[in-house]
C-alpha cells in the first residue's frame, strides 16, 4: 500500500484491510471484486490484484504452506508483484535478513552521500552502484554488535530492518528534493554537502580558483559514472554574495580539488580566504545538494480521447457497466462502455455523437458484427431502440503515463430487453446493470466514476 501512496492516506485502508482479512488464508479466499473494492481510492489497482494472487499462491503452495519465503531473491523471483525493493523490505524488516531495501528516497540519500550525480531512474550503472553501496552498508550494520552462528555468519536480527527504514525516513523528512542539510544527522559524511560548502567558499573568494591552482585534470581521473556540471551556481552565488565578481570556472569534476591536497594547502598558505558564516555555508551547500540525483527531463504525456457511453434502461433506471480487460490500463475494473477515438482532438461534437451511437448500437446487435464506429450518419436497422440524450461534457483525467479526455454521452434504452440477450451475450460475464447507487459503489477507476 505504501508504494506510490503516502502513509497518512494508507493508515485507514490498512486498518480496514486487516480487519477484513487478518490472515493470508482469509485473503486468498476473497473474491477479486471484493479485494479491488477494498483498494478503491488508492490507485494503481494492479497492486491489489497482485497481492491477491500472491496470497493464493503462497497458501496453495505445498512448500510455503501459507508462509512467505524469507530469502529476498526467492521473494522477487516467485511472488507476484514483489520487486527488488519490496523483497528487500520483507526480508529485512520481517525476517531480519541482512538485505538492503532501496526506494526512491534511499536512492536520493545515497546519491548525495556518495556524491554521485546521475539519473537514479534510468541510468543502470548509477542504479547498480547505489544498490551495491546499500548492500555493503547493511552488511556492515548487521555485523555491528550482533550474535553470530557457528559459521560466523550473523544471526537474523532487527538491525537491517531498522537501518533500511531509517534511511527511507531520512529521505522522506530531511534529505528531500529540497533538503534541510543543517538538520541532517549525517551531513558530516555527505560528499554532496561537503562539495557545496567548498564551492561556496570558492565563490566567496575573488582569487584564483582552487581547481585551476590544482593544475589540469587527467582524463583518467574524470568519473565515468557521474554527469558533468559547472562549478559556478547562480543560486550559490546569491547566497554567498561575494564582494567582487567571480571568475566563471570551466566544466570539470569537483574531485580535482579534493584529491590534490598539496595544491590546496599551498593555495591556502598564499591567501587567507575569509570564512563563510555557518548558516550561509549550509544554505549554499543545500543548493548544491539539490542537484543530486540529476533530474530527468520530463517528456510530454501522450494524449488520448475516448467516448464514454452511459446507457440507461428506461424500465428500471439501471446503467450498463462492463469490465475492462484483465491486462492494461485499469485492468479488471468496471466502467461505462467506452471507445477510444483514433484521432485525438480531431473530432467535432456532431461526429462524436454519431460515433457514440454507432458504438452503442453495435453493442446491442444480435449478431457478432463489430460495432459501427465509422461516424456515418446512416445506421442499419437495429433490434434495439436507443435514444441519444446528449453529450454531457468532456472530462480530463491524467494518469502517470497518459492524458485522457473522456467525452461522456448518455443514451436511454427504450426496449424492455436485457442487454445480455442480444449482442452482449457473448460477454455476459463481463457485463452488468446497476442503479445509480450501485454505480457509485462499483469497483471503478476514480476518473471513470
Amino acid at each position: 500500500m505504501l508504494q506510490q501512496t503516502r502513509v497518512s492516506v494508507v493508515i485507514d485502508y490498512w486498518e480496514r484491510w486487516m480487519a477484513k482479512w487478518p490472515t493470508m488464508e482469509q485473503l486468498a479466499l476473497a473474491e477479486e471484486d471484493e479485494v479491488a473494492s477494498a483498494w478503491r481510492g488508492l490507485g494503481y489497482y494492479s497492486r491489489a490484484r497482485r497481492i491477491h494472487e500472491a496470497a493464493r499462491l503462497v497458501v496453495q503452495d505445498p512448500k510455503w504452506r501459507g508462509l512467505l519465503p524469507q530469502d529476498a531473491a526467492e521473494l522477487q523471483a516467485k511472488i507476484p508483484g514483489v520487486g527488488r525493493y519490496t523483497a528487500g523490505a520483507i526480508s529485512s524488516i520481517v525476517f531480519g535478513e541482512a538485505t538492503s531495501m532501496v526506494d526512491g528516497n534511499v536512492l536520493r540519500v545515497l546519491s548525495r552521500q556518495l556524491g554521485i550525480l546521475g539519473n537514479v531512474k534510468s541510468d543502470k550503472a548509477v542504479i547498480d552502484l547505489l544498490w551495491a553501496a546499500a548492500d555493503a552498508l547493511v552488511e556492515a550494520v548487521v555485523l555491528d554488535d550482533c550474535d553470530v552462528d557457528e559459521t560466523g555468519s550473523p544471526r537474523p536480527n532487527d538491525r537491517p530492518g531498522r537501518w533500511g527504514q531509517a534511511l527511507m525516513e531520512l529521505g522522506s523528512t530531511i534529505c528531500t528534493p529540497n533538503p534541510d542539510c543543517a538538520a541532517c544527522p549525517i551531513n558530516i559524511t555527505c560528499r554532496a554537502h561537503h562539495e557545496g560548502k567548498v564551492l561556496a567558499a570558492m565563490q566567496g573568494d575573488s582569487r584564483e580558483p582552487a581547481s585551476e591552482a590544482a593544475g589540469p585534470i587527467d582524463i583518467e581521473d574524470v568519473c565515468g559514472i557521474c554527469e558533468p556540471f559547472e562549478f559556478v551556481d547562480e543560486k550559490i552565488a546569491e547566497v554567498v554574495k561575494p564582494k567582487t565578481s567571480t571568475t566563471r570556472l570551466k566544466q570539470a569534476t569537483v574531485s580535482s580539488f579534493f584529491s590534490s591536497q598539496s595544491s590546496a594547502v599551498a593555495g591556502k598558505n598564499q591567501h587567507s580566504s575569509p570564512e563563510l558564516d555557518p548558516d550561509q555555508a549550509n544554505k549554499a551547500a543545500a543548493w548544491h545538494v539539490r542537484r543530486f540525483p540529476s533530474k530527468s527531463v520530463k517528456k510530454a504525456l501522450p494524449e488520448q480521447d475516448t467516448i464514454v457511453c452511459a446507457v440507461r434502461r428506461r424500465i428500471d433506471g439501471r446503467y450498463l457497466l462492463w469490465k475492462r480487460p484483465e491486462k492494461g490500463l485499469l485492468a479488471g475494473l468496471w466502467e461505462f462502455p467506452s471507445y477510444i477515438l483514433p484521432d485525438t482532438n480531431n473530432t467535432s461534437g456532431a461526429k462524436r455523437k454519431h460515433i457514440a451511437r454507432g458504438f452503442v448500437e453495435g453493442l446491442f446487435e444480435s449478431t457478432d458484427k463489430a460495432p459501427d464506429t465509422s461516424g456515418s450518419q446512416k445506421h442499419p436497422t437495429r433490434t434495439t431502440k436507443l435514444k441519444h440524450i446528449g453529450e454531457l461534457g468532456s472530462v480530463p483525467w491524467t494518469f502517470s503515463h497518459l492524458k485522457l479526455t473522456m467525452h461522456v454521452h448518455v443514451f436511454q434504452l427504450e426496449d424492455e430487453v436485457d442487454a445480455v440477450a442480444l449482442g452482449l451475450a457473448r460477454d455476459a460475464h463481463r457485463c452488468r446493470w446497476a442503479d445509480a447507487e450501485g454505480v457509485e459503489q462499483e469497483t471503478m477507476g476514480t476518473g471513470s466514476r
